[in-house]
């Protein structure tokens, strides 16, 4: 589901632990609300550990396999209308046909998108959104910006999280006020059941939490809007063989189904 994908900037950890273990704590010019930044993120770290990973938890060992895929598979279909949308505004047209046609086959053949008939189908899952829009459009990320509950964003990504949740996502227009919420609820337990394995690492690797996850943050949106090859730096590290195996970890918790 788009508005918690966020989280999904654990998705690069490998790439970025080495150099993330010899931080030093230092201004970031991208991060000049630093202090009310922080504040944020141990709201959010308070509540998840109260609340939002023990129910993640308990979600995900109740719910047999099957049925945690499927609702994750729901959830990735509605999420395709918001790439679709994108995918046309950054004028990729023959991706967005691929879109369209992957959201009417999983909405039909695969049941209201239960099953992901389409990527058996050659129709792959994409991911675009409005942030990444308006980055191709020119707009630059402005500050970095910590969400209550939804985590890592920047002034140009949650302008763009706003318009997409607001006038695309589909859930936006389920009339009926508790099936709209128990909608967003699920997906939220949904998607956090799916980045427990990721979080347990993060806590294992003694890094400053706030810093690695702003950092990673920024890593995996330039991946993003530059669709999986980023201009190279100078500071790019080659991934050690652990780098990979952890990346291999990472990617089976975090991949859209």
């Amino acid at each position: 589901m788009n508005i918690f994908k966020n989280l999904k900037l654990l998705t690069l950890f490998f790439s970025i632990f080495a150099s993330s273990c010899a931080t030093v704590t230092a201004p970031d010019e991208r991060d000049p609300w630093e202090s009310f930044n922080r504040s944020i993120y141990s709201f959010n770290d308070g509540f998840d550990r109260a609340i939002g990973r023990p129910v993640a938890e308990a979600y995900q060992f109740i719910l047999p396999d099957p049925v945690e895929t499927g609702i994750s598979n729901f959830f990735s279909n509605l999420n395709d209308v918001i790439v679709f949308v994108n995918s046309l505004l950054q004028f990729k047209f023959y991706q967005a046909a691929s879109d369209f046609s992957r959201i009417v086959t999983n909405t039909t053949f695969g049941i209201f998108g239960i099953f992901d008939v389409a990527t058996h189908m050659d129709l792959p899952k994409h991911n675009e959104d409005f942030g990444q829009t308006l980055a191709t459009w020119g707009v630059g990320d402005g500050a970095y910006l910590v969400l209550p509950f939804l985590g890592s964003s920047s002034a140009r990504d949650a302008t763009g999280l706003l318009f997409d949740t607001a006038l695309i996502f589909p859930i936006a227009y389920v009339k009926d006020d508790e099936a709209r919420w128990g909608l967003i609820a699920l997906a939220a337990v949904d998607k956090r059941a799916s980045l427990l394995e990721a979080s347990r690492i993060l806590d294992k690797s003694g890094v400053d939490p706030y810093v690695f996850v702003r950092d990673a943050y920024f890593q995996v949106r330039e991946n993003l809007i530059h669709d999986g090859n980023p201009p190279t730096t100078n500071t790019f590290q080659e991934p050690t063989q652990e780098d990979l195996l952890l990346e291999d970890e990472l990617e089976k918790e975090l991949q859209l189904q």
